[in-house]
C-alpha cells in the first residue's frame, strides 16, 4: 500500500486528480501484452517534463520503483509492474513541441501516438519512417524504450536510426539533452543511441526530436508465392544482395499458410504454395516500375510459383490479402501465443526457418513463422494452451531450443520487441560476462538506486 504521505506528495505534483489509487484502475495498468500481470501501488500521469523530474525525486527520496508506461502495446514485459512499484504514465503527454519541415524534424512528447507523427509529417510531404504493426496505437515513448522497427526498417531502420535528441530525467533526478537538432553530430559520446532501446531502466523519455524524411511519391507491392520454405529464404538473400533496396520484405512460412487456409483466407494463392514474400518498392513516381521489375528478376528462382504485382491501392490491398488474415488465423490454433522476435544474419535464414520446423515436430508445439525477412528478423510464435501443463513444458523447452539454435547461427535475441521482464533470463548466453558488468555499470550510474523500470532489461 502506498504509503498516505507519498500520495500526497505525488498528488502535490500532478494534481490529486492525475494520481489513481483504487483496487479497479490499478489493475487496468497492471500488465502489457504479455499474460502475466502485477498491480502497481498507483498509476500517475505527469503532464511535463518538470513533473515528471519531480516524481523521480520524489522516488528517490523514498526509494519508490517507477515503471513507465505509454500505451502498454509490448509484449516481453516491458511495461510490467514490480511488487510495490508506482506506473508513469505517459499518456498525458502527447503534444508536438515543434514541426519544423525546413529542418525535417519534428519534436514530440513521449505520449504521442506514432501514426500520428506520420500523418502529420505527410502534410508537408515528409515520412517518419518507423512503422510498427501497432502504429495506430503505440506511441513514440514507447517506441524509443524498446527501439520499434516494422516492415519500412529494412529501407530505413529502425526507430534509432530517426531520432537526433532527447530530453530525458536520471534515476536521480538530473536533466539531461542527447544529441541535437543536425543530421550530423559528432560532439560527445552518443548518448542517444544509448537511451534508445534501453527500455526505461536508464532515464525517463520526455521529449524526442525525430529526423523526418521525404515521402516517397509512389509505393508498388509484390506477392511471390514458392514451392517451399527453403526456396523462398533463397530469394530473399537474392533480393538483398543486388541494388535496389525494396522498402518492404515480409515472409510467410509453411505453417503460416497452413493456418491461413484454414481460416478461409488463402483465396488466390496458387495451389502447392508453402511460402509468400511480400515486397514492397517505393520512391520516385517514375521509377518505381523499374525497382519493381529489378526485384522481380531477383525473385525468379527455383520453386517459384508465381509473382503478382500491384500498384494501385485496390490492387495492393488484394495482394495483402492473405497477410492481414493471418493474425486471426494463428489465433485458430491456439490461445496463448508465445511469440519470440529472433535475428539471424539473412544468410542463415534458411537454416533457422528449417530449425523452427523440426523444433516444432520435436517438441509437439504448433510454430507459426513469419516477419521482417530482409532483416533477417522473424517472429516465432509458438501457439499452446496456457492451462495444458505438459504443453506449457514442453514449450518451454521448444523456446529454449529456439534461442540455442539463433545464438549458434550467429544471430540475437530481438530484433524490435525488445528483451523485457520475459528475455532478460537469456541475456547471459547472448552476451559475455564483462560485457553485462559494464552494462551494470551504466545502470548504476544513470540510476544508483536502481528504480528506473526494474526488473527488465539486465538478468539478476
Amino acid at each position: 500500500m502506498l504509503a498516505p504521505e507519498v500520495q500526497a506528495a505525488l498528488a502535490a505534483i500532478v494534481g490529486q486528480d492525475r494520481v489513481l489509487t483504487a483496487a479497479e484502475d490499478r489493475q487496468l495498468y497492471a500488465s502489457d501484452e504479455t499474460p502475466r500481470a502485477c498491480a502497481p501501488e498507483a498509476v500517475v500521469f505527469p503532464q511535463s517534463h518538470e513533473e515528471v523530474a519531480a516524481i523521480v525525486r520524489l522516488a528517490n527520496r523514498h526509494r519508490l520503483p517507477l515503471t513507465p508506461r505509454a500505451a502498454g502495446s509490448g509484449n516481453v514485459g516491458g511495461a510490467l509492474p514490480t511488487p510495490g512499484s508506482v506506473v508513469v504514465s505517459f499518456e498525458c503527454m502527447d503534444r508536438v513541441l515543434e514541426f519544423n519541415p525546413d529542418d525535417r524534424l519534428i519534436v514530440v512528447e513521449p505520449g504521442m501516438v506514432t501514426e500520428t507523427v506520420d500523418r502529420l509529417a505527410l502534410t508537408a510531404g515528409l515520412m517518419y519512417a518507423p512503422d510498427p504493426g501497432s502504429g495506430a496505437y503505440c506511441r513514440i515513448g514507447g517506441n524509443l524504450a524498446m527501439n520499434a522497427a516494422g516492415p519500412r526498417c529494412v529501407k530505413y531502420g529502425a526507430t534509432r536510426e530517426h531520432v537526433l535528441g532527447l530530453r530525458a530525467v536520471l534515476g536521480d533526478g538530473r536533466e539531461i539533452r542527447t544529441g541535437a537538432r543536425t543530421t550530423k553530430y559528432a560532439t560527445g559520446y552518443d548518448l542517444t543511441r544509448l537511451l534508445v532501446g534501453s527500455e526505461g531502466t536508464l532515464a525517463l523519455i520526455t521529449e524526442a526530436t525525430l529526423r523526418l524524411i521525404p515521402a516517397p511519391e509512389r509505393v508498388a507491392n509484390l506477392r511471390v508465392c514458392y514451392a517451399s520454405n527453403a526456396a523462398a529464404c533463397a530469394a530473399v538473400a537474392r533480393v538483398m544482395r543486388q541494388p535496389v533496396l525494396p522498402s518492404a520484405l515480409e515472409f510467410m512460412d509453411r505453417r503460416s499458410i497452413e493456418a491461413i487456409r484454414a481460416h478461409g483466407g488463402a483465396e488466390g494463392l496458387p495451389a502447392g504454395t508453402q511460402a509468400v514474400l511480400m515486397v514492397a518498392a517505393d520512391g520516385a513516381y517514375d521509377d518505381v516500375p523499374r525497382q519493381v521489375e529489378a526485384l522481380a528478376r531477383a525473385l525468379e528462382g527455383e520453386g517459384l510459383l508465381e509473382i503478382q504485382s500491384g500498384f494501385t491501392p485496390e490492387e495492393m490491398a488484394r495482394l495483402w490479402t492473405a497477410r492481414k488474415s493471418l493474425s486471426h488465423a494463428v489465433k485458430s490454433i491456439a490461445p496463448l501465443k508465445i511469440n519470440e522476435d529472433v535475428v539471424v544474419p539473412v544468410s542463415r535464414l534458411g537454416a533457422l526457418v528449417e530449425a523452427i520446423d523440426r523444433l516444432g515436430e520435436a517438441h509437439r508445439v504448433p510454430l507459426v513463422a513469419f516477419g521482417h525477412a530482409g532483416n533477417g528478423n522473424l517472429h516465432v510464435n509458438l501457439m499452446v494452451h496456457a492451462d495444458d501443463v505438459d504443453e506449457m513444458a514442453r514449450a518451454r523447452a521448444c523456446r529454449q531450443a529456439l534461442i540455442d539454435t539463433v545464438l549458434r547461427l550467429g544471430g540475437t535475441l530481438s530484433g524490435e520487441h525488445g528483451i523485457g521482464s520475459e528475455k532478460r533470463a537469456f541475456l547471459a548466453q547472448a552476451l559475455d560476462a564483462d560485457t553485462l558488468a559494464l552494462m551494470r555499470e551504466l545502470k548504476r550510474l544513470f540510476d544508483p538506486l536502481g528504480i528506473l523500470n526494474p526488473g527488465k532489461k539486465l538478468p539478476d
